[in-house]
């Protein structure tokens, strides 16, 4: 089978998939010829990427029923589902844990934690039902190199990734033996708006400029590079490609050789 084959008989699912990282991710899987549906929640975002030919419907990852009313009718439009790509998350706020609003915490968690959690298991069953079709499905869960490393006074985003790599390592042993691997991504510093935000109030909380909140934030980084969100999309493809089916149960960094944060 050829990778235009292969890929032409793929079914796809990306959260938050009309901005950013995840629209990236989406654009990568159409290119290649795969079958692509998106969900997000600004709807100019959702508009633009719809007008792009990538079906998209509004759904906040947060709330578990439209998460199920979106899984399902991505389902039934495509076929079936062999591919998950679990990427909302929002960066959550910047301060230091005694100061930081117990809303804004738990509202990290529920989209990067019980978001990731609603939709697979929303996703499960089509991607059972695809791998025993089909000899194969998988799941990528997007990380953080902040659930690997400290990060002080952005600790709801870190334990939120650090819950996202414990579950998709756990989900790789419970779905391993029917052939759908499952893998987490912890990309290192993003170039684009949301790696704004965060420099721009962490640099508030420190003190400091925003130029000198960058430079240390690449200070830990060996390449001295940010990442850009193509670079992530073609790791994803990867490991849903048939180059990938071996690979499951792991955490694959792409941050420029981060070893550490501050």
């Amino acid at each position: 089978m050829t990778d235009t084959d292969y890929w032409a008989r793929q079914r796809v699912i990306v959260t938050a998939g009309a901005s950013g990282i995840g629209l990236q991710i989406a654009r990568a899987y159409k290119a290649a010829g795969a079958q692509v549906h998106v969900c997000d929640i600004l709807d100019d975002m959702l508009a633009a990427t719809t007008a792009e030919g990538i079906p998209a419907a509004k759904c906040d990852v947060a709330d578990m029923a439209a998460v199920d009313a979106f899984v399902a009718g991505a389902v039934a439009a495509m076929g079936g589902l062999d591919i998950l790509v679990n990427n909302a998350g929002i960066a959550g706020p910047a301060a230091p844990l005694h100061q930081m609003d117990p809303d804004a915490w738990r509202r990290t968690f529920d989209v990067n934690v019980h978001g990731q959690f609603y939709t697979a298991r929303a996703a499960i069953p089509h991607l059972k039902a695809a791998a025993a079709e089909r000899g194969g499905a998988s799941m990528v869960c997007m990380a953080s190199v902040a659930g690997k490393y400290a990060f002080p006074l952005r600790s709801p985003y870190a334990a939120s990734k650090a819950a996202v790599i414990a579950m998709a390592r756990s989900l790789s042993v419970e779905l391993g033996p029917e052939q759908i691997r499952v893998n987490a991504i912890a990309p290192g510093v993003v170039a684009g708006d949301r790696i704004r935000r965060v420099f721009t109030d962490r640099a508030a909380q420190k003190g400091i400029s925003y130029d000198e909140m960058a430079a240390i934030a690449l200070k830990a980084v060996s390449m001295k590079t940010m990442v850009e969100p193509d670079e992530i999309a073609a790791l994803v493809m990867f490991l849903t490609s048939a180059a990938g089916r071996p690979i499951s149960g792991q955490v694959m960094s792409i941050c420029g050789g981060l070893e550490y944060t501050e």
